[in-house]
Parts: C-alpha cells; sequence; structure tokens
C-alpha cells in the first residue's frame, strides 16, 4: 500500500538520507551566497576599522594645525600668578608686581541657638542691594535660619548664603558671601521692607557704615570686598577679579599671591612638538593596517589587493612626496620627520626643535600653508571619512551588493523549498514501488518452490 513518506527499512530506500544528500548538493548556490555575504561584512568591518584610524589622522592633523598657532605665557613664579596664552597674543615679556588681591565681600549675621527653629512670626520682604543690581527676597512668616538660607539662594542675587556652625553658645552664624570679586559687586545694604517682622531686621539688617554687629545694625561685615591691584610694565592697573583676561592680548592671568614676576609669551614649542608626535604615530598606525589590509599570499585578508585601499595608499604617498610650497622649507625631513624602509615615518625631535627656533614661521608654513602638508592631509582624511566620503561610499556599495545577494537567496530558498517536496514525493514512490516489487518477487519465489500447489 502506497505513503506519502517511507523511512528507512531493510529493503527500501532511506528516503530522508537521499533527500538530504540531493538537497545539499542544490544549496550550493546559496551556499556560495552566504559566504559572499560573509566576505562583504568582513569588509564593511574592516572598512569601519580603517576610517577609524583615518578619523584619528584627521584629529591628529587638526591638533598640529592648532598648536602651530598658539602660544604659551610662562611666569617666573607659577605660585604668584598663572598664566595661559592663545592664538591672538604677541611674543614678549611682562613686568607683574602685585600688590593687592581681589576679594569678594563677606558677612556674617549674629548667632543663633538652632537653624532649624522658627525666627520670624510673620512674612517680611527684605531688599538687597548687590552690585548695580537691587532684589526683593520673600522670607515666609515662621522661617528658620535654613528656611532664610535657601529664600536668599533661590534668589540669585549674586550672593551665596551657608550657616556656619562657630562653636559657641549660640553657634548658628548665617554667613553671606558675594558670588564675584572686587567693590563693584559688594553687598551695598540689606534692608527690611516696613511692616516687616522684627527679628528679621534684628539678624538681616545690614548699613556699609559699620563693620560691627549693634541692634540697629545686626550684620557684621566679616572680609571687605577688594579689587585687585598690580602694575604691568610699570603701569597701575585695578581689576575686580584675580583672572585678567583683557590687560594683554591673548592672554590670561590668574593672580595667586602678592608678589612681582615675569610672564614670558612665545611660541609654543612643545605643543608643536607634541602635535607633530601624534601625526607621525596616527600616519604610521594608518599606512601599516593599509600595508597590512593589501598585502598578498598566505595571510591575505578579504581586502587583498582592494582598489579602494590602493588608491587610499596611492594618494598619502603622492602628498607626502610633493613638497610643501610658499616657504623657505618644502620637505619634511628638513623639520626631522622622514621615511623609515619600512614606509613608516620617524619623527627627530631635535632637529624640529632647532627648525622651530631658526624661524618657526616657516615651520609654520611647512604644514599650515595652503599647500602645506597638514592642510593637504586634513582635506585627503576629511574627504576620506565624511558621511558622503570614499569609506562610506565604498560601504554602501557593500551593503547594496549584501542586499542583492540575500534577495538571491529569498528566491532560492523558494525554489528549495518546493524541491525537497519534490525529490521526497518521488523517492517515496519509487520507494513503495520497489517495496511492492519486492513483495511480488517473494510471492512468485514461493509459488515456484512450491511446485506451484
Amino acid at each position: 500500500m502506497a505513503t506519502n513518506s517511507v523511512s528507512s527499512t531493510s529493503v527500501g530506500l532511506d528516503v530522508p538520507a537521499l533527500v538530504e544528500q540531493l538537497m545539499s548538493t542544490e544549496r550550493r548556490p546559496i551556499d556560495t551566497l552566504n559566504a559572499k555575504i560573509s566576505t562583504s561584512q568582513t569588509k564593511i568591518s574592516t572598512f569601519g576599522a580603517v576610517k577609524g584610524l583615518a578619523s584619528d589622522f584627521q584629529v591628529a592633523l587638526q591638533t598640529l594645525n592648532t598648536s602651530l598657532q598658539g602660544y604659551s605665557a610662562t611666569p617666573t613664579d607659577t605660585s604668584i600668578v598663572s598664566a595661559t596664552a592663545d592664538s591672538s597674543a604677541t611674543a614678549g615679556t611682562y613686568s607683574l608686581n602685585i600688590t593687592t588681591l581681589a576679594q569678594a565681600h563677606k558677612l556674617a549675621a549674629a548667632g543663633q541657638a538652632s537653624d532649624t527653629a522658627p525666627i520670624s512670626t510673620s512674612a517680611s520682604t527684605v531688599t538687597f542691594s548687590v552690585g548695580a543690581t537691587t532684589a526683593d527676597v520673600p522670607i515666609p512668616a515662621n522661617a528658620s535660619l535654613q528656611d532664610i538660607r535657601t529664600a536668599i539662594n533661590a534668589a540669585n542675587l549674586g550672593v551665596t548664603a551657608t550657616i556656619i556652625n562657630d562653636g559657641s553658645g549660640t553657634p548658628y552664624r548665617l554667613a553671606l558671601s558675594a558670588d564675584a570679586s572686587g567693590t563693584s559687586n559688594a553687598i551695598n545694604s540689606i534692608t527690611v521692607q516696613a511692616g516687616g517682622d522684627a527679628a528679621i531686621n534684628d539678624l538681616l539688617a545690614y548699613n556699609p557704615t559699620s563693620n560691627a554687629p549693634t541692634p540697629a545694625i545686626p550684620m557684621a561685615q566679616t572680609l571687605a570686598a577688594k579689587d585687585a591691584a598690580f602694575q604691568l610694565n610699570g603701569i597701575q592697573i585695578t581689576k575686580s577679579s584675580n583672572a585678567v583676561t583683557d590687560v594683554i592680548q591673548g592672554v590670561t592671568l590668574n593672580l595667586s599671591k602678592i608678589g612681582t614676576v615675569d610672564v614670558t609669551v612665545a611660541r609654543d614649542t612643545a605643543a608643536v612638538s607634541k602635535a607633530a608626535s601624534g601625526f607621525v604615530d596616527t600616519y604610521n598606525a594608518l599606512a601599516s593596517k593599509l600595508k597590512s589590509l593589501t598585502a598578498y599570499g598566505a595571510s591575505a585578508g578579504a581586502l587583498a589587493g582592494d582598489g579602494t585601499l590602493r588608491m587610499m595608499q596611492d594618494q598619502l604617498r603622492g602628498i607626502l612626496n610633493t613638497p610643501a610650497t610658499g616657504g623657505t622649507l618644502s620637505t619634511l625631513s628638513e623639520v626631522g620627520i622622514g621615511f623609515q624602509a619600512d614606509g613608516t615615518l620617524k619623527l627627530d625631535s631635535t632637529k624640529l626643535s632647532n627648525a622651530m627656533a631658526a624661524n618657526f614661521s616657516d615651520v609654520t608654513n611647512l604644514f599650515s600653508s595652503a599647500g602645506g602638508f597638514a592642510t593637504r592631509l586634513e582635506a585627503w582624511a576629511t574627504g576620506i571619512v565624511q558621511p558622503t566620503g570614499l569609506i562610506d561610499r565604498h560601504t554602501e556599495n557593500l551593503n547594496t551588493t549584501i542586499s542583492s545577494y540575500n534577495e538571491q537567496i529569498r528566491t532560492l530558498e523558494v525554489k528549495m523549498t518546493a524541491l525537497q517536496k519534490q525529490y521526497t514525493k518521488t523517492y517515496t514512490d519509487l520507494n513503495t514501488m520497489l517495496m511492492s516489487m519486492n513483495s511480488t518477487s517473494t510471492y512468485l519465489a514461493q509459488q515456484f518452490a512450491s511446485g506451484g500447489n
């Protein structure tokens, strides 16, 4: 009797095994496409790694260009002043004599036994005059010292309120500090408006004509507001802050201590040397990667001989082998950057330092002019790593190819499903027929053996 499928028997065909072998052969085109997809995905991943190295190279070039425009500001005594300079500075030495440091205005109220117990019984409005700003601060009824601190800080007056414990019998003291230093930012007055709570007036009222608390003037000055005073190259200058940004063009001075000091502003050769080292290191990482990926031989990878990578190598070599224009220096070797036998670069720091000492502007031109090496290499790197750049375009083509392979696989899978059903039916029917023939043969043999009886 025929059936839809027949398992392996001692006299029939092993249909599942036979169909599996046939399908293994039929699926070879799909296996080939999957292998191509795997190769393409490996290429995409590898191109991603190359893009990362090219991006590092781009950043190093940008850093080098920036450092060539920079200046350093070096004090003879950093405990007196620290200094920084930007690209707008001018080289020179400046004599600085600091006589007064800027100081923020600070006040403190009379001590309280508790910082959480209510001080006031009714609401008050307190007017603060700080620098050129006047603002009202509402103090609620039954406010504690903590509540008053919170209300003052919430008003953003340019004053910060804190509570200090001085360890006395009434230890909790409300302390006020102007956020900015200098006399122009001092706390001018604190006045409780008419109708306010007397306890709030006794705590907060401040009159700058008195520096000690009295029943009428409870808030005391603990530190007076001061401006920074100094002489720069003999010129007397006063500033409200110890951070001075507008006295020497492109230079920021941070005054720390009274004293005399010289500040030398010069090209930041240390930053240039560091940036040049970064340029060499990132170039070598990129060049070595390109070399290994495009190599042939037993260890060749998926991108061996890849045209895109070969083009990148050729472009890099072309830029490095084309002299810079517009200045007296034209090759990297003149500033201590030369090729080694394996194609990587090596930096001679001493030669670079000597070149910068001889003529810094020539070194700057070699890298940063329109025809300079850093300018041209950065433009090349941008063309590689930008979203519409060489690598992304190539990756997009690979993704399109993968999509095409997957579409072919989906079509073939439909065909494989139908073919497997067809093979299974065909060989199941054959198996049924063979089993029927075997049964007939056995019957006839038995009949002949019995003499036809």
